[in-house]
C-alpha cells in the first residue's frame, strides 16, 4: 500500500488529498523537496511529496513530445533527450548550487514553479511548452488537460495556470512537454563594457540583430574561471558549426563598438550558461537571501544601482537584463529595499531563497491588482474549495 506522504502511484495521490480535504487539514506540497526555502513556508496538518511517482511514460523523439510522472528528476529527463539529440526548450535551473541539498529538481516542481533559464528570451518560458498535464484537484479528483500534440486550445488553459501555481490549483502527476533538437555548436561574445547600462545596451544590439542570439546576459564581476574581468555582456550563438561561426564573426564586428571582445567556444561556452543557468555568478553565500526581479531590460542598472546603494547587492543580469538576480542580507530591510526598487522600476521581485523567519514575515511576491486578485480567488475555489493546497505558499491566508 502508497505511504500518503510519498505515494508510488497517482491512485495514492488522490486518496492522499481527498482525506485532508475530507478532513479540511492544509496539505503541504512538494516535488523532491529541493527549494523548500523558496517562497512562504507552509504551515500543514499533512504532507505530500511527489518524489516517488517518477519515471518517462512517453518518449518519440520523431514528434519531439515526451511525457513523465512529477517526481521525475530534471537530470534523468535531459540525459534521455541527450541520446537522441534534443533538449528541454525553456533551459530551466538546477536549484542545487543555490539551495544546496542533493535532491535535483523534478519536472512538477520545475513547472509549477515555471522556471525558465537563459534560453527564455527566444524559446519562452517553462510553461510555454508544456502540452498536457495530468493533475488532482483539491478534492482528489484525477483529471486531464491538454494532450500530446502540438493544437490544444480547447477551453480553459489549465496547463498554464497550473504552471506557476506552486502547488495552490492543483498536485500535477504527470506532464507532457514539448522539446527540440539540440544545437551541434554553441559559441559565446563576451564584451568588455564599462558599466550596466552600456551591458543592456550592447544585449540589445546583440538580441536586435539578425544573428539568432539565444542567450543574453551581464555578469557584473566577470568571469574568474576564464580569466575575464570586469563588467561582461556575453551573448551565445547556437546551430550547426558553420553558422556559428559565421554569425559569431558577423556579431563581432556590431558588438566591438561597446568594448573588447572575447570568443569563447564549445565546452567552456556550455559551462559558462550552465552556470548563468543556476545564478552560479551570484556567488550567494548560504546565510543571504536571493530574489529575482523581472524588469524592462531599460530599468534594470537603475534598479541595480539602487540595490548597490542601499545593501550593496550582488548582481547577475539575464533575459537580457530583464530579469535581474540579487543576493544580499537576509533582512527585512533589504527586502523592503528590492520591493521598493522593483515598484520604482515597474517590474516585478520573487523572495527565490531566504530563512523563514524572513519568508513568513514579508510578502514574497507582489500584491495583485483587485481584479486579477478577484479572478485567481475563483480560479482557487474551483479547483481547490476548501483551501488545502499549499496554503499561505503565495500570499498570507
Amino acid at each position: 500500500m502508497d505511504d500518503l506522504s510519498a505515494p508510488l502511484e497517482e491512485a495514492g495521490v488522490a486518496r492522499a488529498v481527498a482525506e485532508a480535504h475530507a478532513a479540511g487539514e492544509p496539505l503541504l506540497v512538494e516535488g523532491g523537496g529541493s527549494k523548500r526555502a523558496a517562497l512562504r513556508p507552509v504551515q500543514a496538518a499533512r504532507s505530500l511529496s511527489l518524489r516517488n511517482l517518477s519515471g518517462i511514460t512517453f518518449y518519440r523523439p520523431q514528434e519531439m513530445v515526451i511525457s513523465a510522472r512529477a517526481g521525475t528528476p530534471i537530470p534523468e529527463i535531459e540525459a534521455a533527450l541527450a541520446e537522441k539529440g534534443q533538449l528541454l526548450i525553456a533551459e530551466p535551473p538546477d536549484p542545487r548550487p543555490l539551495f544546496g541539498g542533493r535532491a535535483a529538481a523534478t519536472l512538477g516542481g520545475t513547472v509549477a514553479a515555471n522556471l525558465s533559464g537563459p534560453r527564455r528570451i527566444n524559446g519562452g518560458a517553462m510553461r510555454d511548452h508544456v502540452l498536457g498535464v495530468r493533475f488532482v484537484n483539491g478534492e482528489g479528483e484525477v483529471l486531464r488537460s491538454g494532450g500530446r500534440v502540438l493544437k490544444n486550445v480547447t477551453g480553459l488553459d489549465l496547463c498554464k495556470l497550473l504552471s506557476g501555481s506552486h502547488g495552490t490549483l492543483g498536485v500535477m502527476t504527470e506532464i507532457t512537454l514539448k522539446v527540440l533538437p539540440a544545437s551541434e555548436a554553441t559559441a559565446t561574445l563576451a564584451v568588455r563594457v564599462p558599466d550596466l547600462r552600456q551591458g543592456v545596451g550592447a544585449l540589445s544590439a546583440a538580441l536586435g540583430s539578425p544573428f539568432g542570439v539565444s542567450a543574453a546576459a551581464i555578469l557584473p564581476d566577470g568571469h574568474a574561471t576564464l580569466g575575464l574581468d570586469g563588467v561582461l555582456a556575453v551573448v551565445r550563438l547556437e546551430d550547426f558549426s558553420e553558422s556559428v561561426r559565421y554569425r559569431a564573426e558577423r556579431l563581432r564586428e556590431a558588438l566591438g563598438l561597446y568594448g573588447a571582445l572575447a570568443l569563447i567556444e564549445g565546452e567552456d561556452s556550455r559551462a559558462l550558461w550552465r552556470a548563468v543557468r543556476d545564478a552560479a555568478p551570484l556567488d550567494a553565500v548560504p546565510e543571504e537571501a536571493v530574489w529575482r526581479v523581472s524588469v524592462r531590460p531599460s530599468a534594470a542598472p537603475g534598479l541595480a544601482g539602487a540595490l548597490r546603494r542601499d545593501f550593496g547587492a550582488k548582481l547577475l543580469l539575464d533575459w537580457g537584463g530583464g530579469l535581474v538576480w540579487v543576493a544580499g542580507p537576509a533582512t527585512e530591510a533589504a527586502h523592503a529595499a528590492v520591493m521598493r526598487a522593483a515598484l520604482a522600476a515597474g517590474g516585478t521581485f520573487l523572495l527565490f531563497r531566504g530563512p523563514e523567519p524572513l519568508r513568513a514575515a514579508v510578502p514574497v511576491i507582489p500584491e495583485e491588482v483587485p481584479a486579477l486578485a478577484a479572478l485567481s480567488q475563483r480560479v482557487k475555489a474551483a479547483l481547490d474549495p476548501r483551501g488545502i493546497l499549499n496554503p499561505g505558499r503565495l500570499r498570507a491566508a
